[in-house]
């Protein structure tokens, strides 16, 4: 796929986001179009080049079609060290409120379809939990918080197309990774007893239907 340059990439509201403060970045924050292209292209070598996810060592996910606010809320959880990541720590620390919100703005217009590849005999089971939830474990239907396509809204994820591996591991590991700071709790405690009332069969089911989403 070829990468085209920026100003024919990114949308507008990314393009007044880089330009608004043009020759007042430093005191500003602003940033230049050139360092916004060059932080989405570093994203896209871990995240896929249309933002679709990339399966390599490690699932790495899908960023495209993601909330704004999610993906802000996320990029600070990696900075303040909220949200456990050694890598995304590196990447996260540098970046200024201003190119974070320019990059959660140019991933949310992106819509690439899913990679899949989760085994497909599971998604029913999956799309019952979504939709349902498992009362006997007091798990609310995965759709009140989430939406009934998995699109999310405002601080809570889209999670349609998202690869399944990264959602498995992700439920598998919540505690560990995510409110990793008390004294700053964020919407990532709701998902804390979810996450332990399910199965990992569960889990897989719920992402394996996830990941067939558009």
């Amino acid at each position: 796929m070829k990468i085209i340059g920026l100003q024919l990439a990114l949308p507008a509201a990314v393009l007044a986001i880089v330009f608004a403060g043009t020759g007042r970045t430093a005191e500003r924050g602003v940033v230049s179009s050139k360092d916004i292209e060059a932080k989405i292209q570093y994203c896209k070598t871990c995240h896929g080049l249309s933002g679709q996810g990339f399966r390599g060592a490690y699932p790495m996910p899908r960023l495209a079609g993601q909330q704004t606010e999610y993906l802000e809320n996320q990029l600070r959880a990696f900075i303040e060290r909220r949200r456990t990541n050694p890598v995304m720590f590196n990447v996260a620390h540098v970046l200024s409120p201003s190119t974070v919100n320019a990059l959660a703005t140019y991933f949310k217009d992106l819509n690439p379809k899913p990679l899949g590849g989760a085994p497909r005999e599971r998604a029913a089971a999956g799309k019952k939990i979504y939709e349902e939830g498992v009362s006997g474990a007091e798990v609310p239907p995965c759709a009140s918080c989430h939406g009934p396509q998995a699109k999310g809204e405002g601080p809570f994820p889209r999670l349609a197309g998202q690869l399944h591996d990264y959602i498995v591991k992700k439920l598998m590991n919540w505690d560990k990774e995510r409110g990793q700071d008390p004294a700053k709790p964020d919407t990532s405690a709701i998902m804390e007893p979810i996450a332990h009332g399910l199965t990992e069969p569960q889990i897989a089911a719920v992402a394996a239907y996830l990941s067939y989403l558009e």
